[in-house]
């Protein structure tokens, strides 16, 4: 492997957080476009146009995480001074998008909420922590394992905000509505004082799983008169970055929410709104063309 990819591999490491297995997927990509092209500080576009060829029998989805790598590695190699031009442009593109998952409806997501702030009426503890917990999946975006090892120190005492750990140990700040914030302060005062973790439990980890966050919302699916099939913690989490857009957001902000360390995984989502994305520009655009009035 040349010192170029070392470097660029540790810069991820120290200063995105990247994790091991991401790593180590890049480290795999890049090496393989190696193997192809010789030292890849010296590689041209059209040896890069190629990799096209090598790659025929790939999924497309493979096929642009390799790209994704390789665009990012040639971006280091010009900001670090290691080559002047970026050949990256020359590299394939799948025709195919990465696919969103399944998405609720308006409709389907005040179904599930009423019916949750219903069972939450009373103190029942476990009816009131889902209401917290759907609250937070929907009004934060936060992936399912961010969620459930929130610690107590996470949630705020004034300022509207919840610190989480994402992916790669990268903390991010991400708004608490006002909303959640009651269901936050209900489920306080029910969870008792045991333990560091917001959602405590006398598993190993110590607190509430991933598996049975899952288990758990799609029984409040079913209850709701909704099919459990379509519901899952992620499909909060598309269903939070796909109303936000909707609503006008911008994609770094949304990137941002998200936690997604490449803008290119946030892009997914600009195909779920393209009808507002086209009247933006044309009622934005300096040059767009608008009815004469009078």
């Amino acid at each position: 492997m040349s010192a170029a990819i070392d470097s660029f591999l540790a810069m991820l490491a120290a200063e995105r957080g990247a994790a091991g297995n991401t790593l180590a997927a890049y480290r795999r990509d890049l090496e393989s476009a190696e193997a192809a092209l010789g030292d890849l500080v010296k590689a041209d576009g059209a040896g890069l146009a190629s990799l096209g060829s090598a790659w025929s029998d790939l999924a497309a989805s493979s096929v642009a995480r390799k790209c994704s790598a390789l665009r990012q590695f040639f971006g280091f190699l010009v900001d670090e001074g290691w080559r002047k031009d970026d050949p990256s442009p020359a590299l394939p593109r799948p025709r195919s998008r990465r696919p969103l998952p399944r998405l609720l409806s308006h409709a389907d997501l005040a179904a599930l909420f009423s019916h949750a702030e219903a069972e939450a009426q009373g103190d029942q503890a476990e009816a009131v922590r889902m209401l917290a917990l759907l609250e937070l999946l929907y009004g934060s975006g936060l992936r399912a394992t961010e969620l459930v090892s929130l610690p107590l120190s996470a949630v705020p005492r004034d300022a509207p905000f919840l610190t989480v750990t994402g992916k790669g140990g990268q903390q991010r700040m991400v708004p608490v509505s006002g909303r959640a914030r009651q269901a936050l302060s209900r489920w306080l005062a029910l969870r008792g004082t045991g333990g560091k973790m917001l959602f405590p439990s006398s598993g190993a980890q110590g607190h509430l799983g991933r598996v049975r966050l899952f288990q758990l919302l799609r029984a409040l699916a079913g209850r709701a008169g909704l099919d459990p099939e379509k519901v899952s913690p992620h499909v909060l989490r598309h269903a939070f970055a796909t109303h936000l857009l909707e609503g006008g957001a911008d994609l770094r902000v949304l990137q941002t929410l998200l936690g997604h360390a490449d803008i290119a995984t946030t892009q997914i989502y600009t195909h779920v709104d393209s009808a507002r994305l086209v009247a933006l520009v044309n009622a934005r655009h300096p040059l767009a063309v608008r009815p004469k009035q009078g």
